[in-house]
């Protein structure tokens, strides 16, 4: 399954976008969750493009060039939609390179053990802070019917997250004594 397409297609649905604002949106509001770079967003929009699910107008842009601004068509629409309502299986656990080492922790002299759950708590302290600064963006709940309501979802469920490895991580290092 092509799940960038359906990123993209998710995207356009909110509203219009050049390739460049589209990577933006990968940089800043997804980056939390999905990636992609720039050499997949563009054969993909040509792609979509070919498949009749986006479409675009060619405009002037500030540096004399042109831009591409895409848009998703009706086709593109109901494509999307279909796939939002499909169930979603439960995803495997993703690979954490930290929780392995923490696993052989016992391997190391405890000072070392100490360090390295330190140096996770302050790496999980500082991307709960990014997030929270990310959350500055919203003065309120959005309405659920708002295209911003699913960003602040997301954005809660990171914040608990990193809640939670943080709880975590203070927890381990109590038990190191």
């Amino acid at each position: 399954m092509r799940t960038l397409k359906y990123a993209i297609l998710g995207l356009l649905n909110q509203k219009e976008m050049t390739g460049y604002d589209l990577m933006k949106q990968f940089e800043s509001t997804l980056c939390e969750f999905w990636s992609a770079k720039h050499s997949q967003i563009y054969p993909e929009l040509k792609k979509l493009t070919d498949e009749k699910s986006v479409n675009y107008k060619v405009e002037p842009s500030e540096n004399g060039s042109e831009k591409k601004i895409y848009h998703i068509t009706e086709t593109g629409r109901k494509d999307f939609i279909d796939w939002l309502s499909m169930e979603t299986k439960a995803q495997p656990t993703p690979k954490d390179v930290s929780r392995l080492k923490i696993f052989f922790c016992n391997c190391l002299e405890p000072s070392d053990r100490k360090f390295m759950l330190d140096e996770q708590l302050h790496r999980h302290t500082s991307r709960l802070k990014h997030l929270q600064n990310n959350q500055t963006k919203f003065d309120k709940v959005p309405d659920s019917n708002a295209d911003e309501f699913g960003d602040y979802l997301v954005l809660m469920g990171a914040i608990m997250r990193e809640e939670m490895n943080i709880e975590w991580l203070k927890k381990c290092i109590t038990l190191l004594g």
